[in-house]
């Protein structure tokens, strides 16, 4: 998780991220679609549980700010980073 999640290291969430993101099993993936790194976004909803939309995966399941559910990446050059952390192109379809 602090490999991961190194471009945070100076802020003052970084250890309790690191902590909680590495507190059980996570399950990389990555969205193949027209538009996935927005559509994912509305599909797993605000940062802050309190101000996500009903029905998103952080409004059911994130207990705060902090242990939140879910990571989706915040743009298309992040994300392209953070899917060649997890895969090598040989793994993706």
């Amino acid at each position: 998780a602090g490999k991961f999640y190194e471009v945070h290291k100076a802020r003052p969430f970084y250890g309790e991220l690191t902590a909680y993101m590495s507190s059980g099993t996570i399950v990389p993936m990555i969205l193949e679609k027209d538009n996935a790194v927005e559509d994912f976004r509305k599909l797993i909803g605000a940062t802050d549980p309190k101000k996500a939309e009903p029905g998103t995966i952080r409004a059911l399941f994130a207990k705060s700010i902090d242990a939140n559910a879910i990571h989706g990446s915040d743009s298309d050059e992040n994300a392209e980073i953070e899917g060649n952390f997890f895969f090598s192109q040989f793994e993706r379809f």
